[in-house]
């Protein structure tokens, strides 16, 4: 289930996406397994909007972004462009798929290893209007050029190659590659996970100020919940391949209703000394499981602090929760979510789950051992300074 207001038309419309990667072995490459890496994944991303996807490493979200981009092949489901009413590119091969190419672009992780070192920026940014042969040469690299000034680079760097631009500068060049075919959908794979926290700050207000402009509508893929919550609307939970919350930003910052995302929420760093002081960090249990066997029913069961202050419901492992609707614009894929709703037990509940992960810590949060050096004393033997020669033996 996807939640979308009234009156508001979805550009995006995802309906039980699979995708399951298979696991071959032998002399015969036969088929003894696979990695279910995205299972029935359903959402919708509105137009004009910036939908944040966010979960652990290897739960899924760069995955589902390959796969409304179409740069691999769902296992099941449907992804339809342009709303309820729109084209089901799932079904849409080679030159049928070519024009929803133009409409849809990617921001990559890596701005270096998106980028042909043997090419210099002008090439490699104007390379889509080539392949979708629009306009003129003249024209192309005059539209690079504006595309260019638009994301804060001077036109006579069309020149340069790769090596010769800092990492901010690798990410303005791969955002302008995304935009030069002026698409509607930009898919955003953690842009900004690999620069320095300065540099972040641009890339995210300049990403922000080009959607006012051009009116774009973003998918942004992060683990950065801090991130995350600066640049988006709406917020997408993933745990292990599937969806657990989706509700807008502010929301789902400040109630949370879902046991996992309230555990992901909880580490992330307080500046303000007060909030800080009233975080309450609540620790999983045990190891993210593995993809290739993930547990029956909920998928997060087997961590679920919840369930454990429930008495362990067996509901929870034999039946897998649906994504339900318990507040406007808010559902969770919870079966006991409706626990978290009044506030009094909410924060019981929480505070119960972080005291317990903390004695299970040993009294708090796990810290580095601090390790005072020894000082000999006067009576102590020192050790004999010992010269080393060039070959690297004792002289």
């Amino acid at each position: 289930m996807s939640a979308t207001l009234p009156g508001e038309s979805p550009l995006v419309q995802v309906e039980h996406l699979a995708e399951f990667f298979p696991i071959t072995g032998g002399i015969l490459q036969r088929k003894s397994g696979e990695v279910k890496a995205v299972d029935d994944v359903s959402f919708t991303i509105r137009r004009g909007e910036t939908l944040g996807l966010v979960g652990e490493s290897g739960c899924g979200k760069t995955t589902v972004g390959r796969l409304l981009l179409r740069l691999i092949e769902p296992t099941a489901g449907r992804i339809l462009f342009g709303g309820a009413e729109g084209v089901d590119i799932t079904r849409l091969r080679g030159r049928e798929l070519k024009p929803f190419r133009r409409r849809m672009q990617i921001i990559f992780q890596d701005p270096y290893a998106s980028l042909d070192p043997r090419s210099p920026i002008g090439t490699a940014i104007g390379e889509g209007l080539r392949i979708h042969a629009i306009g003129t040469p003249a024209e192309r690299r005059d539209k690079v050029a504006r595309m260019m000034e638009l994301v804060g680079l001077a036109p006579y760097h069309a020149r340069r190659y790769p090596h010769e631009f800092s990492g901010g500068q690798r990410q303005r060049i791969g955002i302008a590659r995304a935009l030069v075919l002026e698409p509607d959908l930009l898919v955003c794979d953690e842009p900004v996970s690999a620069l320095d926290v300065s540099i972040q700050a641009q890339v995210l207000n300049l990403l922000r100020s080009l959607q006012r402009d051009l009116g774009l509508t973003y998918l942004f893929v992060a683990h950065n919940m801090g991130v995350v919550e600066h640049i988006s609307d709406r917020v997408a939970v993933m745990y292990l391949g599937a969806l657990t919350e989706v509700a807008g930003s502010a929301e789902i910052y400040r109630t949370p209703l879902h046991p996992y995302t309230i555990a992901l929420l909880s580490a992330v760093p307080r500046i303000d000394p007060e909030a800080r002081a009233k975080r309450r960090r609540i620790i999983l249990v045990g190891d993210v499981p593995s993809p290739i066997n993930p547990p029956s029913g909920c998928r997060f069961h087997t961590r679920c602090w919840l369930r454990q202050q429930l008495g362990n419901p067996q509901r929870c492992a034999t039946e897998r929760p649906e994504m339900r609707t318990l507040r406007p614009e808010h559902v969770v894929a919870c079966h006991f979510a409706e626990e978290l709703l009044d506030v009094t037990r909410r924060e019981q509940a929480i505070a119960t789950a972080a005291a317990s992960s903390s004695a299970r810590a040993g009294g708090g949060e796990a810290t580095a051992p601090v390790h005072t050096p020894k000082v000999p004393g006067p009576d102590e033997a020192q050790p004999p300074f010992r010269r080393f020669g060039g070959d690297g033996m004792p002289q």
